[in-house]
C-alpha cells in the first residue's frame, strides 16, 4: 500500500484474506463481511478523497498470544486530501490519518482483523473536529526514536519476554489505582523520565509522567474510576524490544463523574477499543502508541460527532456564502 495501486490493493486484499474473516473496523465502518466490502466501502472511498493515498508504516512486529499469533502494524495514511471524506470537508493539502492495524494469521492467511483509524485526526486537520479541545499534544507522533520499529530478524524469545513481562507488571500497577491511589501503581518503576505516551486524537500526546498523568490519566480516572480490563478479549504479545495489545473491546467503564473529552457525565456504561504498542527500552518503557475508538465512545453515549461536524461545517459555510 507504500505505492497503492488500486487494482494491486484490491488483489491482495482478496488473496491475504480469508473468504470469511472477522474485519473489524473503527467507527463508523464497524463489522465488515468480507475483504469485498473492505476495499468497496473502505479503501476505494479513501482512495478517492486522497488520490495519491499512500500507506507509511514504522512499526511491524508479531507475537503469540492465548494460542493466536498475531502481526501488528502502526504507521499513517497519507496524500492530499482533495475530495471529501465522511462528510470531512478536503483541505486540499498532505494529510496523516495514524492507523494501528493487527492481524490474526492462521495457515498463512488472515482470519481476524482489528484496526483503528485516528478520524478525529483528519477531522482536525480539517479544521472541521466539532468536539472538545484536547488537552495533549495534537501532532503527527513520530515513528519509534531508534528506527526498528519494523521487525524482520528472527524472532527471540528471551528478548520478547522481558519486553512482554516489563509492560505486564506496569499494567498491572495501573489496576492497583482502585485499592492505593496513585502510589500504588508505581509509574517511576515502568516509565522513562523521557517517556512520551503518544494518544489518539482528541486526546493527544503527553510528555513524561507528569505529562501523562496531567492531559490523560488523571481526567480519565476521575471521569470512570471503576475502568477495568475486559477478561479474556484481548492479546498480548512482544517481539524484540516492541509489545502490543489489541482487544475489540478492551477496556469496560461507567462514565460517573466529568472530566474525559469534555463529556457530561451519564452513568452510563462504555467499552473502549484501545490498540496499544509500547517500546521499552533499558528496563523501561520509553514510548507507547495508544489509539482508542473515540467516535464509538461518543456514539455509546448518545453523541454523532460526524452529524455534529455536519452542523458545524453548514454553519462555516453558510457565514462564507453570506
Amino acid at each position: 500500500m507504500y505505492d497503492f495501486e488500486s487494482e494491486k490493493v484490491k488483489t491482495q486484499l482478496y488473496e491475504t484474506f480469508t473468504a470469511d474473516a472477522v474485519i473489524q473496523l473503527a467507527y463508523p465502518f464497524e463489522t465488515l463481511s468480507s475483504a469485498s466490502a473492505l476495499w468497496s466501502d473502505v479503501y476505494r472511498s479513501l482512495n478517492n478523497a486522497i488520490p495519491d493515498l499512500e500507506k507509511r508504516t514504522y512499526i511491524t512486529m508479531a507475537g503469540s498470544s492465548n494460542d493466536a499469533d498475531w502481526v501488528g502494524c502502526a504507521g499513517y495514511y497519507t496524500g492530499a486530501f482533495l475530495n471529501s471524506w465522511l462528510d470531512i470537508p478536503p483541505n486540499g493539502h498532505q494529510v496523516s490519518m495514524r492507523f494501528h492495524e493487527f492481524y490474526r494469521i492462521e495457515g498463512g492467511k488472515v482470519v481476524e482483523m482489528q484496526g483503528l483509524w485516528d478520524i478525529p485526526e483528519l477531522m482536525m486537520q480539517a479544521r472541521a473536529w466539532p468536539m472538545a479541545p484536547s488537552l495533549g499534544k495534537e501532532w503527527n507522533p513520530p515513528a519509534p526514536a531508534t528506527c526498528d520499529g519494523i521487525i524482520t530478524s528472527e524472532y527471540d524469545a528471551v528478548q520478547a519476554e522481558q519486553s512482554l513481562t516489563l509492560v505486564g507488571e506496569m499494567l498491572t500497577g495501573l489496576s492497583r489505582f482502585a485499592e492505593g491511589g496513585v502510589e500504588a501503581m508505581e509509574l517511576e518503576k515502568y516509565w522513562h523520565p523521557k517517556c512520551s505516551w503518544y494518544g489518539p486524537s482528541g486526546i493527544g500526546t503527553c510528555r513524561g509522567i507528569s505529562g501523562f498523568r496531567n492531559w490523560h490519566q488523571i481526567p480519565f480516572l476521575k471521569a470512570m474510576p471503576n475502568r477495568r480490563t475486559i477478561e479474556n478479549n484481548g492479546y498480548l504479545f512482544a517481539d524484540q524490544n516492541y509489545v502490543a495489545f489489541t482487544g475489540w473491546p478492551g477496556m469496560a467503564m461507567t462514565v460517573s463523574n466529568d472530566g474525559w473529552l469534555g463529556i457530561a457525565p451519564s452513568s452510563k456504561e462504555i467499552t473502549l477499543r484501545s490498540l496499544d504498542f509500547w517500546r521499552c527500552e533499558n528496563g523501561m518503557i520509553r514510548e507507547n502508541w495508544v489509539l482508542v475508538d473515540i467516535l464509538h465512545a461518543y456514539a455509546q453515549l448518545g453523541v454523532d460527532v460526524l452529524s455534529r461536524m455536519r452542523e458545524f461545517n453548514k454553519a462555516r459555510y453558510q457565514q462564507f456564502e453570506q
